[in-house]
């Protein structure tokens, strides 16, 4: 809500001197969230100007431009930017006439933008100044001619400070309001909330308006709701006013037109503009008819199947049974509470006005308003609840505006309907303000709060008994009525303390987890990316499973981009655009890691079938167990990958490329990290390099894949032949991996090393070698490595040699050198057993 503060300053009392932001402060102290600050910034010299003569002149481009020759200051007298008083001005438009006044901008002025205006030579003349348009003004957008100050009604001496004449010296501020506070949304409630902070006094502008009864034979109107919602009808008061004879030709008044600009309402029409600018005075929406246009009285009720209406925006759209319509003779002429209907609007023909102020079921015209994407500034206010007590006032305002700008006559009644329910009493019991809020309050201060706001409060024994002010519908309980003695009372007297952290609480062993990952791989040199988890159906088939069978799927009933309909079912897809991206702009060496969710649905599984429960209760277990049984799992995977240079090139180093040695590093980093024992075994995965492609394991089950990129999937993606990738499930890792691991406890006797050369079959995996020699060898061997891979000269064709290094040690003696021989052909022994392994001699 954008506020002007010459408008505030009618019904609160400003102190000389108010600055916008002085205004913030205030507004903040009472809850209200400062977003901007507006203005129009000009800068003078600005003035009246009267056109003495104009010469018109064509150009060698096909323009015709006016040499003109225009007054800004009065004879005798110097102009207000030193220099004479007649200026020579070249002007492009040609809809002004000699003894026009208009807006003259000289030089020293500043237009906004900002555009500086200086004395230049132009068209073979030096144009000294600038003969201004409304758009260059900041008062519209109309920018086919200049301003003529007559088409706004003012005959004002030339030389007068036209910033001022227009009112463009006002500036507005603009604060957020939240939903629960929709009596914001206008002039009214802002200036009630600046009293509120500041002990100003309040002059309700509803109160300077003599609202007119409703007479016998007053304009038709007929309520046919059959279809409350929750248990309030659709409108709850509709109000009307007749006036005949207006003259829609009139110009807005600039000071009109000015408030309406900085409040963010573009100006339309006199007619227009009155039922806005009294939107925003009162928070009260206001729709105007062309009553000549009416067939017969007014009926509210909700649409008809199949039923359609073209809105003002020119739409035709398609009614909805639960949309509420105001209709006459004919069928819809408007869509309540949102936006009128185009055969009944306003425009150049009318002279006589219907005057309409309705107040409307929030909950019904959110839908509607969301059903046709139509976000009204009527709706938006009447969706956050409109004070319904007003509209009497709010047609007659704008019968009088109407009499006042537009020349016409007031007929002497109108029509009320009323079905207002009377509000009920709230009981505050005594010390719950301060029970709640945890700050000392007085009774006196309670009650001297709750009556600032409006309430009407009777004393009792136990407390209180405050019936509620009708512009304040989110006053419904007594915690409601305590956050406004705490806000009032001011905030600052709440104490900031720290609660106390029950014991046992914190992050959670999953938790801890996942943050080391992500904290070794960032130290590591890698960083961390957040891709968008949406996936097309390729994306999923190919990175989404290990085998490239069919994969299903969870599509979204409404995505963002049409183009990716799908959940991922792997983090891949996100890292490798994330690569594609930063590839193309230069970085050619990458090493991006993300943790996130992935969705794996059941094939032939229907999810998001429970029906969701009430938002007026909490929800009971049975129901929360059938909405998470209706969710597909959502794991929480880690993936990484690498591209380019692992280390860069440098004197006497040649670089060295990443690859799936460096993914297979990677893998040691999180399995430190976490504490987990992964295997990597010799595996495949249809979208990675066969042969280039292990599997990882966490006891016994497949958690993830390492390997580098199908060449030919890396080509399509625009990267490099050699893409290095890992993906684990992280959470099952986590879940496989015992907590509190003891440290191996550090040998204090000399270790007996020996090298152990097998031969084994090409197709062996050098894995499942080591691990049966590992576990023949027994407890006396310490550690194992793979230290050659050799296939050639003394090696049977087919095969290869591994050797292995083996360190033994006991942790009570010293061993000889039996015991670690013995040891070691344990270890080999049991290899040739389960792989075929044999001595190397």
């Amino acid at each position: 809500m954008r506020v002007p503060l010459s408008w505030l300053a009618e019904y609160v009392e400003l102190v000389p001197g108010t600055t916008p932001e002085d205004v913030h402060a205030a507004l903040v102290k009472v809850g209200l969230e400062e977003e901007d600050v507006h203005t129009f910034e000009l800068q003078g010299p600005i003035v009246v100007g009267e056109v003495l003569e104009f010469v018109e002149e064509p150009q060698s481009n096909g323009k015709t431009i006016r040499w003109c020759q225009v007054r800004v200051a009065p004879e005798g007298e110097t102009a207000a930017d030193g220099g004479d008083a007649v200026h020579g001005v070249v002007c492009g438009a040609r809809n002004f006439f000699q003894g026009d006044k208009v807006v003259v901008t000289l030089p020293g002025a500043v237009l906004p933008g900002p555009f500086p205006i200086a004395a230049r030579k132009t068209y073979g003349h030096v144009s000294d100044g600038m003969i201004a348009s409304a758009r260059e003004l900041g008062l519209g957008d109309d920018h086919d001619g200049i301003l003529r100050l007559s088409t706004l009604g003012i005959d004002a001496p030339v030389g007068t400070d036209a910033i001022a004449l227009l009112g463009l010296d006002d500036a507005a501020v603009e604060i957020n309001v939240t939903p629960d506070r929709g009596y914001a949304f206008s002039i009214r409630g802002v200036a009630r909330e600046y009293a509120h902070a500041t002990g100003a006094r309040f002059r309700d502008p509803v109160e300077q308006v003599t609202a007119t009864d409703a007479t016998a034979d007053g304009f038709s109107v007929v309520i046919d709701d059959d279809a409350p919602i929750r248990g309030r009808a659709g409108s709850a008061v509709f109000a009307t006013r007749i006036v005949r004879g207006v003259d829609p030709t009139r110009p807005t008044p600039a000071w009109m037109v000015a408030r309406l600009k900085l409040a963010g309402i573009r100006s339309l029409s006199l007619l227009v503009d009155i039922t806005n600018y009294v939107m925003l005075e009162f928070g009260q929406p206001i729709h105007g008819y062309d009553l000549d246009a009416l067939r017969g009285g007014i009926r509210v009720r909700r649409a008809l199947p199949g039923e359609k209406l073209t809105t003002l925006d020119g739409k035709e759209r398609t009614l909805h049974v639960e949309d509420l319509v105001v209709t006459d003779d004919r069928g819809p002429i408007g869509l309540g509470g949102v936006m009128g209907g185009g055969e009944t609007e306003m425009g150049e023909s009318t002279h006589n006005v219907l005057i309409e102020a309705a107040n409307w079921d929030p909950v019904s015209i959110a839908r509607t308003a969301r059903r046709h994407k139509l976000p009204s500034e009527a709706a938006k206010r009447y969706e956050r609840g409109v004070d319904p007590e007003i509209p009497p006032a709010a047609v007659s305002r704008v019968a009088q505006l109407m009499v006042d700008l537009a020349g016409g006559t007031a007929d002497g009644g109108g029509s009320i309907f009323s079905e207002v329910a009377a509000r009920e009493a709230i009981t505050l019991p005594r010390g719950f303000v301060s029970e709640l809020i945890g700050v000392e309050y007085t009774d006196q201060e309670v009650h001297d709060a709750l009556a600032e706001v409006g309430g009407i409060i009777t004393a009792t024994d136990d407390g209180f008994e405050v019936v509620p002010p009708s512009w304040r519908p989110d006053l419904t309980g007594k915690a409601e009525l305590a956050e406004e003695v705490a806000r009032l009372a001011g905030y600052h007297r709440i104490p900031s303390v720290l609660p106390v952290a029950p014991p046992g609480r914190g992050l959670t062993r999953s938790q801890r987890l996942r943050r080391r990952v992500a904290d070794t791989l960032a130290s590591a040199g890698s960083t961390e990316v957040l891709a968008f988890p949406f996936a097309t159906e390729h994306e999923n088939a190919t990175y989404g499973s290990a085998d490239g069978g069919p994969v299903a799927s969870v599509r979204l009933a409404n995505a963002l981009d049409a183009g990716a309909p799908f959940m991922r079912r792997s983090l891949l897809p996100g890292l490798i655009g994330a690569a594609r991206r930063n590839l193309s702009r230069g970085l050619t060496d990458l090493s991006l890691f993300e943790l996130g969710l992935v969705f794996l649905p059941e094939p032939d599984r229907k999810y998001g079938t429970a029906e969701l429960p009430v938002g007026n209760a909490k929800p009971s277990d049975d129901e929360l167990d059938a909405l998470q049984a209706g969710i597909p799992a959502q794991p929480r995977h880690v993936a990484v990958l690498l591209l380019g240079d692992a280390v860069a090139k440098q004197p006497g180093q040649p670089a060295i490329p990443a690859g799936i040695v460096d993914a297979l590093d990677t893998v040691r980093q999180i399995a430190l990290a976490t504490g987990a024992e992964i295997e990597v075994v010799q595996g495949s995965h249809h979208a990675l390099h066969p042969g280039r492609t292990a599997q990882l394991r966490v006891a016994g089950r497949t958690v993830g894949y390492a390997g580098e990129l199908l060449p030919t999937l890396a080509e399509e993606a625009d990267l490099p032949r050699v893409v290095a990738i890992v993906e684990l499930d992280l959470d099952a890792v986590i879940e496989l991996t015992e907590p509190g691991l003891e440290a191996r406890q550090i040998g204090t006797f000399p270790a007996a090393t020996q090298d152990l050369s097998l031969v084994v079959g090409l197709d062996v995996p050098a894995a499942a070698v080591a691990e049966a020699v590992r576990e023949g060898a027994g407890e006396l061997l310490e550690d194992l490595r793979l230290v050659d891979d050799y296939r050639g000269s003394g090696v049977p064709e087919g095969s290869k040699s591994l050797t292995f290094a083996l360190r033994f040690r006991a942790p009570d003696r010293t061993l000889t050198a039996a015991e670690a021989s013995d040891a070691k052909l344990a270890g080999a022994a049991l290899a040739a057993e389960r792989a075929g392994a044999a001595i190397r001699e």
